[in-house]
């Protein structure tokens, strides 16, 4: 099994490193991507190393995505290929997790009408324009489609992905 995690300067510490590290406990080889390999710099200080660019990015490999929020998503959502590989891996219905402002991506790939999903408050109205039905809940799954609001959401977020993780075995 193996996770990617797609990121960018200013994203959320706590939403990407408590997904990498849960996985990385079940077993799950975790890539990160980012605009170019090596480290990426979190909102509060933490900095982790992407090791695959979006340049060459592909979703052929992974079985899961996680999208942390922040700031990151902004600039994530801007790549052609990151925008391509949440779409393909929403269309072969493989996990995909979203956080916060990490809708943002899912957004832009035009992957969320009628889909049952939440974020961050502040980018509800967004998710809706987007054809999403929105619920104001710690975690919303809908078939393989899982997201949270924000970082006190994630014990839940994480317990469905490590759920959907222990699913596929």
């Amino acid at each position: 099994m193996k996770a990617l995690i797609v990121a960018a300067d200013g994203f959320e510490d706590s939403e990407l490193l408590y997904p990498y590290y849960r996985l990385r406990e079940e077993g799950v080889e975790v890539d990160v991507a980012a605009p170019q390999v090596g480290p990426i710099a979190g909102k509060h200080g933490y900095s982790v190393r992407a090791n695959v660019s979006f340049d060459d990015l592909t979703s052929d490999p992974y079985d899961l995505l996680i999208i942390p929020g922040g700031k990151a998503p902004e600039t994530v959502r801007l790549s052609d290929r990151a925008v391509a590989v949440a779409r393909e891996m929403m269309a072969a219905d493989k996990i995909v997790a979203a956080i916060c402002h990490g809708a943002q991506l899912l957004m832009s790939a035009g992957v969320l009408d009628g889909r049952r999903a939440t974020c961050w408050q502040g980018i509800r109205d967004d998710l809706r324009n987007a054809g999403a039905d929105y619920a104001d809940e710690e975690v919303v799954v809908d078939g393989s489609l899982i997201t949270s609001r924000c970082p006190s959401d994630l014990p839940w977020f994480c317990g469905e992905i490590v759920r959907a993780v222990r699913n596929l075995d």
